[in-house]
């Protein structure tokens, strides 16, 4: 199975390391380049925690674009970050 962060959970652990990956999936990692191999278990928790921040993030956009909504309903002004939202910046 792919896992959508792999490089970022890698890069996040170790910005220099170098690597192949075929699919990306964990066990198909190849260090290269002199890289010190990191953890599977490390790489699976730093997966983890993008993955929650990109939920979470994903999340904020929601509830922002939700509450740009109501305020505009309400004749309320707006944040710039609701602003920024609703037109997608």
């Amino acid at each position: 199975m792919a896992i959508k962060n792999l490089g970022n959970a890698i890069k996040a652990i170790n910005p220099d390391a170098e690597f192949i990956c075929n699919e990306d999936i964990l066990d198909n990692i190849q260090w290269i380049n002199g890289t010190q191999p990191i953890a599977k278990a490390d790489i699976e928790a730093k997966i983890i925690e993008l993955d929650n921040a990109d939920a979470a993030n994903e999340q904020a956009q929601i509830d922002l674009k939700a509450s740009a909504k109501a305020k505009l309903i309400a004749g309320e002004k707006l944040t710039e970050e609701e602003a920024n939202v609703l037109v997608g910046v």
